[in-house]
């Protein structure tokens, strides 16, 4: 990366948390002030940055439409697609990606290894949001208007014996998901299936979407699948970068 292009993407990143002075961009960069000025002026003249009356410089109205149209063409399946069926050929396993819809949680994306026994679960479909590993993976993670929002809509029936049924009880649980680092399913909808799921971030850091590798029991139990922990983690994470987050 030229260093032009470098300091720019980094005079960017310092403009979307807020107003700043020539003093904080020539800091940041560690370059003197004039310097400083002299790519702010460049950002100006391109629309991506503007100078406020304060002298401050903030992001520019065009940057701002440039970010409104990627979003209005963007799909989230086009980003995790090849990570997806990447990991169930690796793991033999189906691999699911969920995001919030409105006031349910839907399967964005599936992949299924060849060969395996089929799951009956398709994209577009809600999933119990306290009966899977999507599900617990995005409520433990989601911010608390987000959390509250959903979580009003589900009812916390009990499907099997392992369903964590109950408001207060199931609150408890997204707290100690939070602590371990992961979701899991051990039977709480099918009493055959199990599966680890694993939040997915925004480019904001936001959690809106998850990752998770599901399995007949007689396949793989809990215990097998906790051990391909990493490998999920790292798949979680790609598709996070390629959103966008960087940690």
């Amino acid at each position: 990366m030229s260093q032009a292009v470098e300091r720019a993407i980094s005079i960017l990143e310092l403009m979307s948390t807020g107003p700043q002075r020539p003093s904080d961009i020539a800091a940041e960069l560690d370059v003197h002030r004039t310097t400083a000025l002299r790519l702010m002026q460049d950002l100006v003249n391109g629309g991506l940055a503007r100078r406020a009356e304060d002298g401050t410089f903030v992001v520019g109205h065009r940057l701002v439409g440039l970010a409104q149209a990627v979003t209005e063409q963007f799909d989230l399946r086009s980003v995790t697609h090849s990570h997806v069926q990447a990991l169930a050929a690796e793991l033999h396993v189906t691999v699911h990606v969920a995001v919030i819809d409105g006031d349910r949680i839907v399967y964005a994306d599936k992949a299924e290894s060849f060969g395996r026994v089929r799951l009956y679960s398709q994209i577009g479909k809600s999933v119990r949001l306290h009966a899977s590993g999507v599900g617990k993976a995005i409520l433990a993670w989601a911010d608390d208007e987000e959390r509250e929002r959903l979580l009003a809509t589900c009812s916390f029936e009990r499907f099997t014996p392992t369903t964590v049924a109950g408001r207060d009880a199931f609150t408890a649980h997204l707290g100690e998901i939070r602590a371990r680092g992961h979701a899991e399913d051990d039977g709480e909808y099918e009493s055959f299936v199990n599966c680890i799921a694993l939040p997915i971030r925004n480019a904001t850091g936001a959690v809106t979407s998850a990752l998770s590798v599901t399995a007949l029991k007689e396949q793989l139990d809990l215990e097998e699948l906790r051990s391909r922990l990493p490998l999920i983690r790292e798949t979680a994470q790609a598709i996070s970068r390629d959103l966008g987050w960087m940690k």
